[in-house]
């Protein structure tokens, strides 16, 4: 059973994270669209942005913390180890990043005034670090 809970915990963390490295794309082409005039453009930003948030994005996220607690319940022992919170920590983080995304959709959605598009390019760059950082927590558990 832990294989399989654990097999479809690392699929959902796939989904989320493809979405988490997407939305803040479609910020930079929305921004994009929107200095440029594409009033088109920027309303089929503003369908394709609600759609990953609400149909892939939270989906992802919320699959990947159901297998992640079930995996905790599967094999408690992981509570005695140091990598585990520090995993949880950048998780909770995420969790954070994830929300701040959907601050961002409804302000586009609401036709305020945009970030610049280096805050997109930016925000781009921290599910990359968390990442990184998850993955060698779980693997090395170099504490």
């Amino acid at each position: 059973m832990f294989l399989w809970v654990k097999a479809f915990h690392l699929i959902s963390l796939v989904v989320w994270f493809a979405a988490l490295f997407y939305l803040p794309r479609l910020f930079v082409y929305h921004t994009s669209a929107l200095k440029q005039g594409d009033v088109q453009g920027g309303e089929r930003f503003k369908l394709m942005e609600r759609k990953l948030y609400r149909g892939i994005m939270t989906p992802g996220m919320i699959a990947t913390l159901v297998f992640g607690l079930w995996l905790v319940v599967l094999a408690p022992g992981v509570l005695q180890q140091g990598w585990f919170y520090a995993k949880l920590a950048l998780v909770v983080a995420l969790i954070g990043f994830h929300h701040m995304c959907l601050a961002q959709v409804k302000r586009l959605a609401a036709d305020e005034a945009p970030r610049k598009k280096v805050f997109y390019q930016l925000l781009n760059g921290v599910p990359i670090l968390v990442l990184v950082s998850v993955a060698i927590l779980s693997v090395v558990k170099p504490f």
